[in-house]
């Protein structure tokens, strides 16, 4: 089984459930999860957790991404994209500084309402869901935050820009919100992931370049491992009087200076435990992560000598022959 991250390129048309349930079939493993739902028409990138390496999906989800999107004013549409119905159209009449203005006044804390075609949950049932059933609900603003929105290009009605933004952002509802304020209306035309994190568009990989690789058995050198994923923790060796608490999953007890508020932890043997948190109170370290499994400090299993066809027969007549002296 594959344990780590891989960077997927999500390709129009798919759903990230789908590039999961494709990634099954190719690695022939279940334990697959991703780290953050595209819509099916974005594209870019899309961290994937296997195996072991899924227990950093909430983690990953955390973290601050980039986008490029087409926000296309004078047009509203139900899904606050090109792919819904339109609710309506505007002339667009606003100058290219106001368009500016408007747009910088967004980067920062900001409150979001979501979009009814979202997938959060109202009473239990999916916001597309009531959507599609011709239903409106109230949804409750959410706090998000826009560390950097640029203006790559602005041919009016069309401007691309490039926004990083915190989890839980929606980039469709950031182009209706400026169409609202400038007074034409808005929706965006298009969206392309580029960064999750450490995960950069240019390294991403398609499913049929993932097929190919596997294929070819090369595949994990473009696997990031879990303890990869940490470089910013400090790497702590436990001498080898520490395995069992270790394995048991134990706290870490530790005196002396702090390497830091939270450490990369290993075996004695060199295999990564987890991620641990300092506890103050405790005088140790917690572990926050464990990706280590029993599996893992098991003992190597002996070599069985298994004698060839030739040998055994050899020493079946061996055998044999000594039963027969005296």
């Amino acid at each position: 089984m594959i344990n780590g991250v891989l960077n997927v390129y999500k390709e129009k048309g798919y759903t990230s459930h789908d590039v999961v349930a494709k990634l099954r079939g190719i690695l022939k493993q279940k334990k697959i999860g991703h780290t953050g739902t595209l819509d099916p028409e974005a594209q870019g990138v899309l961290p994937v957790c296997l195996g072991r390496g899924t227990k950093l999906c909430g983690m990953l989800t955390d973290k601050r991404k980039t986008y490029q999107a087409v926000l296309r004013l004078g047009i509203e549409t139900d899904t606050q994209d090109m792919t819904g119905e339109v609710v309506s159209r505007c002339p667009v009449e606003v100058t290219a500084e106001e368009v500016e203005d408007c747009i910088r006044s967004f980067v920062g804390d900001q409150m979001q309402v979501p979009p009814m075609y979202s997938a959060l949950k109202v009473g239990g049932k999916k916001l597309y869901e009531l959507a599609r059933e011709g239903k409106e609900v109230e949804r409750k603003p959410r706090p998000v935050t826009f560390y950097e929105i640029k203006i790559l290009s602005m041919e009016l009605p069309l401007v691309t820009i490039e926004v990083t933004c915190s989890k839980g952002t929606y980039i469709r509802t950031l182009c209706h919100d400026i169409g609202e304020k400038l007074g034409c209306k808005g929706c965006m035309e298009s969206l392309l992931r580029t960064r999750v994190d450490r995960f950069f568009i240019e390294d991403s990989l398609k499913l049929s370049q993932i097929e190919e690789l596997a294929a070819r058995g090369c595949l994990e050198e473009y696997i990031v491992l879990p303890d990869q994923m940490f470089p910013d923790c400090p790497k702590i060796r436990a001498g080898r009087e520490f395995d069992k608490m270790l394995e048991n999953g134990n706290p870490f007890p530790w005196k002396g200076n702090l390497p830091g508020e939270k450490i990369r932890l290993y075996h004695s043997s060199g295999v990564f435990i987890g991620v641990y948190g300092w506890q103050k109170e405790r005088g140790l370290y917690k572990p926050e992560a464990i990706f280590a499994s029993p599996q893992d400090f098991l003992p190597a299993p002996e070599k069985i000598y298994k004698p060839s066809e030739k040998n055994a027969d050899a020493a079946s007549k061996m055998t044999e022959a000594g039963k027969e002296r005296p």
